[in-house]
């Protein structure tokens, strides 16, 4: 095999150690099938179908016609970190200032500066299992270790004071919480954050990466939280991130943004000056738009995504072997498909494990969805209610159709 001191030019070491993100993966090859004239109902990809508000895309108009096309600041304009700053003060009550925020190339970006910023050979981070699948090997990309706690749907999918105390030791740096959190679903309310904030106390070596990017789309009862406000005392540890690409649809526009203490802005801000620099000035305009324009239609999308959510929990619960939660927030479910591991489709197939039955069903059924190994948590599937009624509907369809199909 050859080595880096041969002439062969190669990847660098540490790219051996990442994977690539099993949403991308799926949702390309479900792409293929789709270009390739085959009928897929795609549920595996993490955004809404409806489109960007309007005055928010004609505020992107109005900046490309008067010539706003220019750079800004590498940390974003100063106009939209105070818009942030004001989001965070308003909804949140966490104290920032524009001094303590950052923009970046959507919260991914944010997230990695973030990591980038503050991690190094033996560090460690802690992270609940299911997980965004990024989180891992963004750790791995900065040099780190993650150290992966698992949670229960007994519990909530929500890390308990217990293990939180369990998993730290001198070398965490981190802990990463997701509320509501993507694959699950799962919210953490005020108490339980408080519980997490009597644990965080006694470690004071540990930093909080408090991802609240689905923080418009949690379903009452449920109320959302955030540690910053929840515990004020920790709020200098605490990196609060968010943007605008989920509550205002507005994936591809690649605008996140966060507030923590002024020194880990300061070093997030240096890497991006010398990585990307400054998101796309367009989307900027955008993001101000939507963070300092109308904001009803939030109400009104959260009901149509709570509807959706009770439609497909209602009809998966119906199919032996699925075992189906109710998530809280965000627009995904995550059901647990164990009953139905060790059997075949009618092609043949073994449904050996979750990624199988994701292939079989996205190549025999033509539904796309996410095997929940990809998460950290095999023997479930992640399904996203973010998609046209009709869509779902046919979607639902072909699963129990095909989960009965199987012996």
């Amino acid at each position: 095999m050859p080595t880096r001191s041969d002439a062969q030019p190669l990847p660098a070491p540490r790219l051996a150690r990442v994977k690539p993100s099993a949403t991308v993966t799926v949702s390309a090859r479900a792409s293929a099938l789709i270009e390739a004239g085959e009928d897929v109902i795609a549920l595996s990809a993490g955004e809404s179908d409806f489109d960007t508000p309007a005055h928010v895309r004609r505020a992107a108009i109005g900046a490309i016609e008067r010539g706003a096309t220019r750079y800004t600041p590498p940390d974003g304009m100063s106009a939209l970190k105070a818009a942030v700053a004001a989001k965070f003060r308003r909804e949140n009550a966490i104290a920032a200032t524009p001094e303590t925020v950052i923009v970046g190339n959507g919260g991914k970006q944010v997230i990695f500066n973030a990591l980038l910023a503050t991690l190094g050979p033996g560090d460690e981070v802690v992270i609940p299992a299911p997980y965004w699948v990024s989180y891992p090997d963004m750790v791995r990309l900065a040099e780190a270790e993650p150290v992966i706690v698992p949670t229960r749907p007994a519990d909530g999918w929500k890390l308990s004071a217990d293990a939180l105390e369990a998993a730290l030791g001198p070398r965490t740096r981190w802990l990463i919480l997701n509320s509501p959190g993507n694959p699950t679903g799962a919210g953490y309310e005020a108490a339980d954050l408080a519980a997490l904030a009597e644990v965080l106390r006694r470690h004071p070596q540990v930093l909080v990466l408090s991802d609240d990017i689905y923080e418009h789309l949690a379903y009452p009862p449920f109320r959302f939280a955030t540690l910053a406000a929840v515990a004020p005392d920790l709020a200098d540890r605490v990196l609060t991130v968010n943007g605008v690409s989920k509550a205002y649809a507005m994936t591809g526009w690649r605008i996140g943004y966060a507030t923590g203490p002024e020194w880990l802005i300061a070093a997030m801000r240096l890497i991006q000056s010398q990585s990307t620099s400054n998101p796309c000035t367009i989307s900027q305009h955008a993001a101000l738009a939507a963070l300092e324009g109308p904001q009803d239609f939030l109400a009104e999308w959260r009901r149509v995504f709570m509807r959706r959510r009770d439609r497909v929990v209602a009809a998966l619960s119906t199919i032996e072997g699925i075992d189906c939660p109710v998530p809280q927030g965000a627009f995904y479910v995550f059901p647990a498909i164990e009953g139905l591991l060790g059997r075949r489709t009618k092609g043949g197939r073994l449904i050996a494990d979750d990624t199988a039955f994701a292939l079989a069903l996205l190549e025999e059924a033509g539904v796309a969805v996410v095997p929940g190994a990809a998460f950290g948590h095999a023997g479930a599937i992640r399904l996203s209610y973010a998609a046209a009624d009709e869509a779902l509907e046919a979607a639902l369809a072909r699963i129990a159709d095909f989960c009965a199909s199987l012996r």
